[in-house]
């Protein structure tokens, strides 16, 4: 059975991976905010952080993990958006930010089989 089309998995996945960080505590900032530099998949806050969500979906892991997809080049990418991001919303620019990922594995039907959260996933330096 072949899995619903990138896109609609993609959103799927930020939909998921959005009402888990908000049962957790987090509040929603945005979705699929897009710039120059890249795409944040997700935008929220944790108390006093602005965390920039890198979100990523599969259907089984054949193909290895979800969390296991990030390149340099998609690291680099995701901090020069979240720098237009700030640059773009000054009334968050104080705020420490980091970057989260979360990975979520979809069984045939669809339904969430896994899903992790990694805190500060991703830092420069």
């Amino acid at each position: 059975m072949s899995g619903p089309p990138r896109a609609s998995l993609g959103l799927a996945g930020e939909g998921y991976a959005r009402r888990f960080l908000e049962a957790k505590g987090y509040t929603f900032i945005a979705a699929n905010w897009r710039c120059r530099q890249g795409e944040l998949d997700l935008v929220m806050r944790d108390s006093a952080c602005l965390v920039f969500v890198e979100v990523k979906t599969r259907h089984g892991e054949r193909a290895g993990r979800a969390e296991e997809t990030i390149s340099l080049a998609k690291a680099q990418r995701i901090f020069a958006a979240a720098e237009a991001f700030l640059a773009e919303h000054p009334e968050l620019a104080d705020l420490v930010w980091r970057v989260d990922l979360v990975a979520i594995t979809l069984d045939r039907r669809g339904a969430v089989q896994r899903i992790t959260h990694a805190i500060d996933a991703l830092v420069t330096g």
